[in-house]
């Protein structure tokens, strides 16, 4: 059932001041605790995403969108509210269509071979395929959908002293490689799996879909990753490409047109 819009803007409010739902009455503010100001609960709705919004986004029953909270897949602050961004960053990810994934070392093959970089190895009939496959491609949207199980993308957030600790433990592709500015105040970058708990441990970090630390963690290579980052910007281009941010994901789409031109140019049926 789908949760009424009083309900939904004193959930949200007690979600942001970590106050009760009992305690909050209709159409009232809450104070912030820094700054003594008040904000209006529809000031804040906009970061948040009721189930039926959430299920007209994606493109998926109601049902779905419960199971995808229950995964981790999405996050839910109340009973039918959702965090905007953590489902916009599943869209960015995923989608909204049926395109078929690439298991993660199938992935990244497919990064190599765009790169141009040495082979995986995949064997002589997955690389025939990968490769008719990685021809027909067109649309930078396709291509980074069929790449994402490369990583499981998690984020979070942790003190400003810890980042450049946090930094120094993984792979970056880095936004220069695309001409876009370093923030330093963000880390982005890949992780071997077995190496991520104890990151998270030693940096104390708290998930947090808005948080500024993104962590890919995934079983491949490490050493191979780092070599793909260093070889071309065509890995940045792939994490850039599903960003939120429309200015960024506009320019790793575009590499990503260009190493799918020179593919088709250079590569034999």
């Amino acid at each position: 059932m789908e949760i009424s819009t009083a309900t939904a803007s004193t959930a949200i409010t007690a979600y942001v001041t970590g106050v009760r739902v009992a305690d909050i009455q209709p159409h009232s503010c809450f104070t912030d605790n820094d700054r003594k100001r008040q904000y209006s609960v529809m000031a804040i709705r906009g970061d948040f995403l009721t189930t039926r919004e959430v299920s007209d986004l994606l493109g998926v029953e109601a049902r779905q969108v419960r199971v995808l909270a229950e995964t981790g897949a999405i996050t839910r602050v109340a009973r039918g509210i959702f965090d905007r961004t953590s489902v916009e960053r599943y869209r960015a990810e995923r989608g909204s269509g049926r395109t078929r994934t690439w298991a993660e070392h199938t992935a990244w093959g497919a990064i190599a071979m765009l790169s141009g970089a040495a082979p995986l190895g995949l064997g002589d009939v997955q690389t025939y395929r990968l490769r008719a496959i990685l021809r027909e491609i067109t649309d930078p949207t396709e291509l980074t959908i069929r790449l994402r199980d490369r990583a499981t993308v998690t984020t979070w957030s942790g003190h400003r002293s810890v980042i450049d600790r946090v930094r120094e433990g993984l792979v970056v592709p880095g936004r220069q490689r695309l001409g876009l500015v370093e923030d330093d105040t963000i880390v982005d970058g890949y992780i071997h799996a077995d190496r991520i708990a104890d990151l998270v441990r030693r940096c104390r970090l708290g998930e947090d879909a808005r948080g500024s630390i993104t962590l890919r963690y995934t079983y491949m290579d490490i050493d191979f990753i780092k070599y793909l980052a260093a070889f071309n910007r065509t890995l940045a281009a792939v994490d850039a490409a599903t960003s939120l941010d429309p200015r960024e994901r506009g320019v790793g789409e575009q590499v990503l047109v260009r190493r799918l031109e020179l593919f088709r140019e250079n590569v034999r049926p």
